[in-house]
């Protein structure tokens, strides 16, 4: 098999694993899955819609508190979410950790 061909077929699996990267991050930027079962979709009504927590909401916090002399308390706290940044700490955690921060005085 000739080079030319050999770099060929890495600019066609390189081109392919972009179009995987790209669903894969769509996915993620609209985080819902792309289809609900219908026991999820009808909630009662007199249930409010729990409201996640953003990467981005937490990390505003963060910095904030960051930039008004807190740095230490809030590597603590991303230690205490087994973390060293804040891009490690599992989503699910990011509710608690918001209030955790929030409690910073």
């Amino acid at each position: 098999m000739s080079k030319t061909k050999l770099l060929l077929d890495v600019v066609t699996d390189l081109n392919s694993l972009a179009d995987s990267l790209k669903a894969v991050a769509e996915a993620f930027a609209n985080n819902e899955p792309a289809e609900r079962p219908k026991s999820e979709q009808s909630q009662p009504e007199d249930q409010p819609e729990k409201k996640q927590v953003t990467l981005e909401e937490v990390r505003a916090v963060l910095a904030e508190k960051s930039h008004d002399g807190f740095t230490a308390e809030v590597r603590a706290l991303l230690q205490k979410y087994g973390a060293s940044k804040l891009s490690e700490i599992e989503p699910t955690k990011y509710s608690f950790l918001l209030s955790d921060a929030e409690g910073l005085k």
